[in-house]
């Protein structure tokens, strides 16, 4: 069975390691073209590219997935099916390509978290689980019928970097599944419409923005540390410290909740027991790693030995 794979990012290279370790026949790999980053803007390559080329497997880089150049492509390579793995959305000619079909591994349990950033979305909105879901593509964005799902516990500390390597390999492990099943001719999926019928709700994983990031004290200290690790590494969230009539961005990328009970009117910062905390009108919340404006990122035990938090106002 001849597989063309689809994929950019690090999620997606586990999924691919997988399949040549089962020794899978891939014949190829689909990915963004090279993007210039960097102080020199270099062309950079993506994760999928560099894992491709070190394993002699051929590489194509389409800017128009619509264009004729790359159903040329299609015609000479004749896929008996594709599989998708954080890609770009797809025209129904080339999903609608291969005598099999075309499926996705998304990192959700579907149809919970539709959408561009699951795994961040998950964390966010407190969820103590999720895992990941391979579908058929279909017409709209993450709605086509189910062929497995695996499950995972969300640790309550846990930021979304920690998830997305879980989910990673969890999902690479369902990719080899599937593509066993297809070969077996053995699937039996079902319809999201069904899963919603069986008291599965829908929910959506919009694209992050820099308003998401911004935390306020006000909010509920729960709802402070789930977005933190939510956002951490990337793209980080912060909080706006005041000092000397100035403003500095202090991002913010791994806490503790140690205390929901003591309340206070206003938030301050205090070392405690050698430790940056920060207290909240809904408690105690432990920082545990950060990096202020202009300085690198840190343990915050280390950053209150060189940096003074007195005055520090949020």
């Amino acid at each position: 069975m001849k597989i063309l794979f689809y994929g950019t990012p690090d999620f997606a290279v586990g999924s691919l390691k997988a399949l040549l370790d089962s020794n899978k026949n891939v014949i190829g790999v689909v990915t963004a073209p090279d993007k210039p980053a960097g102080r020199g803007y270099k062309l950079q390559k993506s994760a999928v590219k560099l894992f491709a080329e070190e394993n002699n497997l051929p590489v194509y880089q389409p800017t128009n997935l619509k264009g004729v150049d790359f159903e040329n492509q299609l015609n000479q390579l004749q896929p008996d099916l594709q599989i998708v793995v954080a890609f770009r959305m797809m025209p129904e000619k080339v999903w609608g390509f291969p005598k099999l079909g075309t499926f996705n591994l998304h990192a959700s349990l579907l149809p919970n978290y539709r959408g561009a950033a699951p795994i961040n979305w998950a964390i966010i909105n407190g969820e103590t689980k999720t895992g990941v879901t391979t579908f058929f593509l279909s017409h709209q964005i993450d709605t086509g019928n189910i062929i497995e799902q695996s499950e995972v516990e969300i640790l309550p500390n846990q930021t979304a970097g920690e998830l997305h390597d879980d989910l990673m390999n969890l999902g690479s492990s369902l990719v080899v599944k599937t593509v066993n099943q297809i070969e077996a001719n053995s699937i039996s999926e079902i319809t999201q419409e069904e899963a919603i019928a069986k008291g599965n709700k829908i929910s959506h994983a919009p694209k992050l923005d820099k308003e998401l990031c911004k935390l306020s004290a006000d909010e509920n200290i729960q709802n402070i540390h789930n977005k933190i690790r939510g956002l951490s590494p990337y793209p980080g969230s912060f909080f706006i410290i005041k000092k000397d009539n100035q403003q500095k961005i202090l991002k913010v990328f791994r806490t503790e909740i140690i205390d929901k009970k003591e309340k206070v009117e206003s938030p301050k910062f205090e070392i405690l027991e050698g430790e940056l905390v920060l207290h909240l009108k809904s408690g105690i919340l432990k920082i545990i790693e950060l990096q202020l404006e202009g300085k690198k990122r840190m343990k915050a035990v280390d950053f209150i030995k060189g940096f003074e938090i007195e005055n520090w106002n949020i």
